[in-house]
């Protein structure tokens, strides 16, 4: 996609839901992005941008009506495939919550459909542009010795976080529980240290509802490191964080909420990473696909390897 030099990148907004808020702050840090228009089933959410932006109660009429180069999708899991495909249908790009979809064969159609309209189609993994994951990522890039093992911990009690969104516990609007939900952070992170990965192993524990509630996953790159990812919806209190051990017997670490006290407080910056690498990408027409689909093809060989796969 190509605009004159100088114009900020028109996007909207669809779903104002718990994370909305962090977009909405991002915009404001980024001069090259405008929020030209908003959506969501609620009238009510809808009232605080009726003097910025254009408002919608419909994504479809948004799409046809709003003349935005790029909309962000922050709408309930299941509901991703649809309007991501709608949006990618009409030639506009996509900055997407994640998972990119509950089922990885909507994931697999959005990513095709994607690269047949030669539309910018990514996923948000904020984690990536946490402060603290940054540093270590420099750390291990200038080190010696190359990684021997890689440990991410995504460890918080859902309950806490859902707010209002509380189709996050339901888990056919979900696409599962901790796996599908926070798995696509964690698994993005192993990857954005190690390259491509595959699955070694999983256990998955189920509550009574039969919602996968904590989950330990064993991943390997080509290279031979071997990774651990630990999911837990059931915890009592919050943990997000990394541990890297290289060769040569260095540990290094980080703690995705240090520095950051208030409750959700790093996806402040974090989604101004996310919003500022989607306009970069989308400004230089990069397919930005495969991260997206990545984490959501590890997501469904987890449940494959439980033999839970709904």
């Amino acid at each position: 996609m190509t605009r004159p030099d100088g114009r900020p990148t028109r996007i909207g907004l669809i779903g104002l839901g718990v994370i909305s808020k962090f977009y909405v702050a991002a915009f404001d840090r980024l001069p090259g992005v405008d929020l030209t228009a908003v959506c969501d089933l609620r009238p009510a959410a809808l009232e605080p941008f009726h003097a910025t932006a254009k408002c919608y109660t419909s994504h479809t009429d948004l799409l046809a009506d709003a003349a935005v180069d790029a909309v962000v999708v922050n709408v309930p899991n299941d509901a991703h495939a649809t309007v991501c495909g709608d949006a990618l249908a009409a030639g506009v790009a996509v900055c997407v919550e994640k998972p990119l979809a509950t089922r990885v064969e909507d994931g697999r159609a959005l990513t095709a459909l994607a690269r047949d309209k030669d539309v910018t189609l990514f996923t948000s993994f904020h984690r990536r542009y946490n402060s603290a994951v940054l540093r270590l990522l420099q750390e291990v890039t200038a080190a010696d010795a190359p990684v021997r093992t890689l440990t991410v911990r995504y460890l918080e009690r859902i309950e806490d976080h859902a707010g209002s969104d509380r189709w996050y516990l339901d888990a056919d609007r979900c696409g599962g529980g901790c796996v599908a939900d926070n798995g696509p952070n964690a698994f993005d992170l192993v990857r954005l240290f190690l390259g491509d990965v595959r699955l070694e192993g999983a256990g998955v524990v189920r509550d009574e509802h039969g919602t996968d509630r904590r989950a330990a996953v064993a991943l390997r790159a080509p290279s031979g490191a071997g990774a651990r990812v630990e999911l837990d919806w059931s915890y009592d209190g919050e943990v997000k964080d990394v541990t890297v051990e290289l060769t040569d017997g260095t540990r290094l670490f980080a703690d995705m909420l240090a520095g950051h006290p208030e409750f959700k407080g790093s996806l402040w910056h974090e989604y101004v990473g996310v919003l500022g690498d989607f306009d970069t990408r989308l400004r230089a027409g990069r397919d930005a696909s495969a991260d997206g689909l990545a984490a959501l093809e590890l997501v469904d060989a987890v449940y494959r390897a439980e033999g839970a796969l709904r």
